[in-house]
């Protein structure tokens, strides 16, 4: 009996012991899910349409942080999935928009563009991206310095700055989408040829699997009664059907298919697919170090700026959204291991409803017309300075001066920047503020955002002038769709959710910003955070 006794009481032991031993001491992979164009608010508006598993699991069992905001403004893409990953706003880490007026070659420039670099996957151009232009380090940047480069980074997305941008500048592997072929790209930056699984999934006609016949409700039509009329007059017609309402029929638009699966749920469920073939494939998460995974969701954003945040079309696509989600968490608790992953979720910019909307609300909105604005301050720089040459430039809210000309005219810069200032402020209604290069480049930028246009300011990048719009003035959407990239909280206010190792179920209503995301992960982690990271931890 004895002996039974002691053998039961070794085989506790034993088994305390192994557990023990068994014990996750760091995550085996970090989960970046960003979804584009979501607004916080998305979390509690369609909440009783949501499954168990998908956004509501992460903000039951995950930290929800209910007052999360950018901290700058231009809220666009490029920028939003630039501060996730830097935890740092423009000012430091260069990406002033998606695109901007280059000084030095007098041309635009794609904030990922790089003509030094070639596509990889197919011909053409759509693959010459790098992350170049980043100028700050990333979370997967300082998980390489740390671990001499032994931890895998993977970074996934319809677009490609979406994909490039988080992937920082040390990735493994960097896809995203072509809509000329449908196929999954990437750049001689990364590699110089597409691994065997990647072909073989762009070999698998995805795109047409899922793009063909119609887009219908998920749901039964009742339960959408919380959205405007489907055949509003702000829609798009975005498939050429003469109609706004469901069902979509594609049958107009096939020849248009890779392109335009990116306005369905099809688009996020097309990379949801892909991402479940880079985790059966790449295994993130099964090395000695701990691995990232970054996942942009585009399609959101698609659909937002053609038919807006209080569509049919936008609260379906989210509630498929919520059931990617699910399948995803299921993915990497299958092939991670539930509790041996930090996963966090967010939004790179939120959006404004439809001017058409709000007006039918009484709420004063209305489009820009910015071709107005550049022939009304041309003829004042006609009239003041004698050239209308004096502008180079007016693109993102911004005027640059031509260097050349100011020169030329002996022409002070504080003082003709003064000038236009008083001019904005005093011709133009629309415009909330204005903001001037010599003023902007004494100041610091700062977490808190007590200057959304400065945290937004770039020495070296942006113009001698910039200005801000009033709540709800959206340029050149008089008619229909919409946009976002203000400092007001449609635009800025953002779902943020953590969730996984060590992660505890908390509600946070105190505010934070998305640049503290980058911190709070590496803080997790025991490493330092991003070069130029302004945002705290904001987990204990």
């Amino acid at each position: 009996m004895s002996g039974t006794k002691n053998l039961i009481i070794l085989l506790f032991l034993f088994s305390v012991f192994t557990a023990y031993s068994q014990e996750v001491t760091r995550p085996k992979l970090v989960v970046g899910i960003v979804i584009d164009q979501m607004r916080y608010d998305y979390l509690y508006k369609y909440e009783k349409f949501y499954n168990e598993d998908g956004f509501k699991k992460l903000m039951k069992e995950g930290s929800n942080f209910t007052f999360a905001h950018y901290d700058y403004v231009p809220t666009y893409t490029g920028p939003g999935h630039s501060a996730i990953y830097t935890g740092t706003t423009p000012y430091y880490n260069g990406i002033i928009s998606n695109s901007w007026y280059d000084r030095h070659s007098k041309t635009y420039v794609n904030c990922v563009e790089d003509k030094d670099v070639r596509t990889v996957g197919e011909t053409g151009s759509e693959g010459e991206c790098s992350p170049k232009r980043l100028m700050t380090t990333t979370i997967s940047d300082q998980m390489k310095i740390v671990t001499n480069g032994k931890s895998r980074v993977f970074s996934i997305s319809l677009k490609d700055r979406a994909a490039v941008l988080p992937g920082g500048h040390t990735p493994d592997e960097v896809y995203w989408y072509s809509s000329k072929s449908g196929k999954f790209i990437s750049s001689t930056y990364y590699t110089n040829s597409l691994p065997q699984w990647v072909i073989d999934f762009n070999q698998q006609n995805n795109v047409s699997d899922l793009f063909n016949g119609s887009w219908d409700l998920l749901l039964p039509k009742e339960n959408y009664s919380l959205s405007y009329p489907d055949e509003a007059p702000w829609e798009d017609d975005v498939f050429s059907e003469g109609k706004t309402s469901f069902p979509h029929s594609l049958k107009n638009v096939l020849d248009k298919k890779y392109d335009l699966i990116r306005s369905t749920p099809f688009g996020n469920e097309l990379l949801l697919r892909f991402a479940e073939a880079l985790i059966r494939n790449e295994n993130p998460g099964s090395s000695d170090y701990t691995d990232f995974l970054a996942i942009s969701f585009s399609s959101t954003d698609f659909i937002g700026h053609a038919y807006g945040p209080n569509s049919v079309e936008v609260q379906d696509a989210f509630i498929r959204m919520d059931r990617q989600i699910a399948e995803l968490i299921s993915t990497l608790d299958m092939n991670v291991g539930k509790g041996n992953y930090i996963l966090f979720l967010t939004a790179d910019h939120a959006v404004s409803e439809t001017a058409g909307y709000l007006q039918k609300m009484n709420i004063p909105a209305g489009g820009f017309d910015s071709q107005a604005l550049k022939d009304s301050l041309d003829s004042f720089a006609q009239s003041k300075f004698g050239t209308s040459e004096l502008i180079e430039n007016i693109s993102n809210n911004q005027i640059y001066f031509n260097k050349k000309i100011l020169s030329e005219k002996n022409l002070k810069t504080a003082d003709v920047e003064d000038t236009f200032f008083e001019y904005l402020s005093d011709e133009f209604p629309q415009i909330e503020k204005v903001f001037v290069r010599h003023n902007l480049t004494h100041l610091t930028p700062g977490r808190v955002p007590d200057n959304y246009v400065l945290n937004g300011f770039n020495p070296q990048r942006s113009g001698n002038v910039e200005f801000e719009f009033k709540p709800n003035i959206l340029p050149g959407m008089e008619n229909s769709g919409t946009t976002h990239g203000a400092s007001f909280p449609y635009d800025t206010h953002l779902p943020l959710l953590f969730y996984g190792w060590r992660v505890p179920a908390q509600q946070v209503n105190t505010p934070v910003y998305v640049v503290d995301i980058a911190p709070t992960v590496c803080n997790m982690l025991g490493i330092t955070e991003p070069t130029g990271c302004i945002g705290i931890p904001l987990i204990k």
